[in-house]
């Protein structure tokens, strides 16, 4: 199920949403601890886990672009920059040891990068799912793929995104 992309006063909300069978701790380890960020998002790193602080995204040529921590709740909220826009995760305890996660991408300005974007954080998450499951996350770009067309397909059809 692709995320849900509404429009706001001030842009747009993407909203992913995982239903986990781990507790909000495990998850948030995920999100925030370097080690088990690198099996699913290698290019970024906190480097100071807290509002003000930042994590670095590693852009593969020797340059790493800073995004600063907005929001710090642990085991239940964390928010940063990501270029103009921002992205939150927030954490929510299910019954039986679960665990709701949400995804928002806050989005200033739909563009033709967007729907890869919203097809990486989908795979991203699914990347998340597996690696808590102990399960083999698969080929990301093949999974990648059929995504970014589905958000491009959809962004068109809701007249965020001209067709070209």
């Amino acid at each position: 199920m692709l995320a849900v992309v509404t429009r706001t006063e001030t842009g747009y909300v993407a909203r992913f949403e995982r239903r986990l069978k781990h507790p909000p701790e495990k998850v948030w380890a995920m999100l925030t601890v370097n080690d088990k960020l690198a099996g699913w998002f290698a290019e970024l790193r906190v480097q100071e886990l807290r509002e003000g602080g930042t994590l670095t995204f590693d852009m593969g040529d020797g340059t790493f672009e800073e995004m600063r921590i907005t929001e710090v709740k642990p085991n239940a909220v964390f928010e940063y920059t990501w270029g103009d826009d921002l992205v939150r995760f927030e954490l929510s305890p299910l019954p039986e040891d679960g665990c709701l996660l949400v995804l928002k991408e806050f989005i200033h300005e739909v563009n033709p990068h967007t729907p890869r974007d919203l097809a990486g954080w989908d795979v991203c998450l699914d990347v998340i799912e597996a690696l808590l499951d102990g399960r083999d996350p698969g080929d990301r770009k093949k999974a990648w793929e059929p995504r970014y067309e589905a958000y491009r397909q959809a962004l068109e059809e809701g007249g965020y995104l001209s067709r070209g």
